[in-house]
């Protein structure tokens, strides 16, 4: 190429300002879905729903990020801006995605021999690394206007980066020529092919004629990425610019247990990274699922298919309602004073409670039939000595020996169980005996 770009004062004060603005969005919410939990309790046989927002993150999570870099005569302004810049890239990126990890790579035209296509570091965490990978491009060499970078994308997407299981692969392709179709005989089809069977998407930074074919505007498309373009001087916001403007696809994945299922208004929702994906989630409880089981279902939202943490992961709760009541009882029993047969009870002697099918213990009530009193609530099992009294105040008093309570009343005593549901259980009456 014959125009050489010289970065200036202003422009690189711009990209400084918009680099900053990239680093801190204002008010943002933290990345995760909300609400994380959900709890509640319903009857068996019934449904509700919950609308979920998973707030994206501005960079998409685990980023392998690829430098493919053009580095023929033309480029030496925007090569400067990337090593110059670099840092404040990657710590930008950091800030969003503390596991980013970077490649160099670069590419120049078909007859430029061993700099054809060169990894310059492949993927790493270590700073000092990437800097000396970006610190050893120099601009040199080209031949005709297109290069070479079709052949850079189809080796970066064929074994020359060694990707991290579960990343987000981006390729940054900084460039301002087009490229040759076929380039060493791979076509652009033949690179798009590989970048989606990678999962790699392509910032394309354009720094000059790079989209003057329609090849770059192509390979974002196909790829869910983005185009920028920029002057050599604004290199490196334009590439965080870029790594803020791709889709990202969440997808909710949930495994319930039995009796519990949920379902989602959409399968899948595709959005701009650092935007908010909505769903509405409709929880359904089995007719069948036991009374007063807890059940659980774990929701994990992927972002373009992968795990993002645990902020993406909400967790359900849902107690099955027991809607079955108690069954009360009051069994005649004996005076222990004396040897009266318990089938014909004339002093009142009873044992009350009640039995239901989920709680283990249910609350006893007893209640006057001849008035508004109640007593209670006593624990299944309690044995009552019963005294019909119309004229007398209803009350209860301790009980001697056997007996824990006597219960006086104006009419017959009415036992009433009530479970932790506060289903009710049909009323028993324990009739006092007339007096002979």
């Amino acid at each position: 190429m014959n125009t050489v770009a010289r970065r200036s004062a202003v422009a690189l004060g711009a990209a400084f300002a918009l680099a900053a603005t990239l680093a801190a969005p204002a008010a943002a919410a933290e990345p995760g879905v909300e609400p994380a939990t959900v709890t509640r309790t319903v009857n068996a046989g019934t449904e509700f729903t919950v609308n979920k927002t998973v707030h994206t993150p501005a960079i998409p999570p685990k980023p392998d990020v690829v430098l493919l870099v053009d580095t023929t005569g033309s480029m030496g302004g925007a090569i400067a801006n990337v090593r110059d810049n670099l840092h404040s890239v990657i710590t930008t990126v950091r800030a969003s995605q503390p596991s980013a990890q970077f490649a160099v790579a670069s590419y120049r035209d078909d007859s430029d021999g061993a700099e054809l296509f060169r990894v310059r570091q492949n993927l790493t965490a270590d700073e000092a690394a990437v800097q000396a990978g970006v610190d050893s491009l120099v601009a040199d060499g080209g031949g005709d206007l297109p290069e070479a970078w079709v052949n850079g994308l189809f080796q970066v997407s064929t074994g020359a980066i060694d990707y991290r299981a579960g990343s987000s692969r981006i390729v940054v392709l900084v460039g301002d020529a087009p490229s040759h179709d076929p380039s060493v005989g791979h076509h652009l089809t033949d690179a798009i092919a590989e970048l989606t069977a990678d999962h790699a998407r392509v910032v394309a930074v354009n720094v000059g004629a790079l989209d003057s074919e329609g090849q770059a505007t192509a390979v974002v498309n196909a790829t869910g990425g983005s185009l920028v373009p920029v002057s050599a001087d604004g290199v490196s916001a334009a590439i965080l610019a870029g790594l803020r403007d791709l889709d990202v696809t969440v997808t909710p994945k949930a495994v319930c247990d039995s009796g519990l299922t949920a379902t989602f208004d959409k399968p899948e929702v595709t959005v701009t990274s650092g935007t908010d994906a909505s769903f509405a989630e409709t929880l359904t409880v089995a007719a069948t699922a036991t009374q007063g089981a807890t059940l659980h279902c774990t929701v994990t939202f992927l972002l373009n298919g992968a795990p993002a943490g645990d902020a993406f992961v909400q967790h359900v709760s849902v107690t099955v309602n027991d809607t079955t009541p108690p069954v009360a009882t009051c069994v005649p029993g004996t005076n222990p004073a004396g040897g009266t047969p318990a089938s014909t009870n004339p002093d009142g002697f009873y044992t009350i409670g009640a039995t239901d099918a989920i709680d283990s213990t249910v609350d006893v009530y007893i209640r006057d039939t001849a008035s508004s009193a109640e007593f209670g609530p006593y624990p299944s099992g309690t044995r009552i000595k019963l005294v019909q009294a119309p004229g007398a105040t209803p009350n209860v008093k301790p009980g001697t020996g056997t007996v824990d309570y006597k219960v006086t009343l104006k009419g017959d005593a009415s036992i009433v169980g009530i479970d932790d549901a506060h289903n009710s259980s049909a009323a028993v009456t324990c009739t006092v005996p007339p007096k002979k």
